[in-house]
């Protein structure tokens, strides 16, 4: 009997702790699930039809709206819908009128990120590592979920820096939102992969600073997104990269430095939209 009681003591002793650490793991957060990489692997060739909601057209805000804003430089504001403001390439040069709550920055020139950023800002994002490692973000502040790619880039003497820029990419309203930052190479299919679907994307078009028009439109081209903010434009005139798209691409000039745009809202046919200021 006593032999018995030990046994069936043992037993639950060992039955406890087998299945206890899967059960606490079960009840712990989930990590953020990229939606942009998932439907990109999916789905490789949608595209999505253009609607604009009635409130949209009437200068009203909906739900599912996020307001993006050119600074100037590479500087963007983005705005979502849950309050959340997310400064790119913030080196304090193009501040937004209020400090933002989530700071990115590139390790390219000055005017690309600060180590004496704005205090009252929550959350700074560098593009590269003083580690030696890439740069790894994989976060979520209120209602977006941002993550980065590293690329390399040019250094002293020419030679190149492995992962010192980083593509942002913020997920937000059902969005994929991509910043290419200070991009100094052609991606490859291993970039391509960890990006996933863009909707909107932030294109420098210096002409060579970054790249030039013809390495740059290659990016732009197979990242297919269907709404392109150029950015960083230095040197040749922007008709030198608007010339490496046909017909295929809608091109419009804005008569304002801001856009709001929702999935629904999305144009069917790409267009390259320069925002003013630009």
């Amino acid at each position: 009997m006593m032999l018995r009681y030990f046994v069936y003591t043992f037993a639950a002793i060992w039955f406890i702790h087998a299945f206890w650490p899967s059960v606490a793991h079960a009840q712990q957060q989930p990590r953020p699930v990229s939606q942009c990489q998932a439907i990109a692997e999916t789905l490789p060739q949608a595209t999505f039809a253009s609607f604009t909601p009635a409130a949209a057209t009437k200068g009203q805000t909906t739900a599912g709206e996020v307001t993006i804003s050119y600074l100037g430089h590479s500087t963007f504001l983005i705005e979502t819908p849950g309050g959340v403001l997310i400064a790119t390439d913030y080196s304090g040069w193009y501040a937004p009128s209020m400090p933002p709550t989530v700071a990115t920055m590139n390790k390219a020139h000055s005017s690309h990120y600060t180590l004496t950023p704005d205090p009252a800002i929550k959350t700074v994002l560098h593009g590269w590592s003083d580690s030696g490692q890439p740069a790894r973000h994989d976060l979520v502040v209120g209602d977006a979920y941002i993550r980065n790619v590293t690329t390399d880039i040019r250094a002293g003497g020419g030679a190149m820096e492995h992962d010192g820029n980083s593509i942002f990419i913020f997920e937000v309203a059902d969005l994929c939102i991509g910043h290419l930052g200070h991009l100094h190479h052609e991606l490859d299919d291993s970039h391509y992969s960890q990006i996933g679907r863009l909707d909107v994307l932030m294109v420098p078009v210096d002409g060579g600073l970054t790249m030039g028009a013809e390495s740059m439109s290659r990016v732009v081209s197979r990242l297919r997104a269907s709404l392109i903010l150029p950015m960083h434009r230095r040197g040749p005139p922007i008709d030198a990269f608007l010339d490496m798209f046909g017909d295929d691409y809608d091109k419009r000039y804005a008569d304002s430095a801001s856009i709001k745009v929702s999935l629904r809202s999305l144009p069917s046919k790409p267009l390259i939209y320069i925002l003013k200021g630009v």
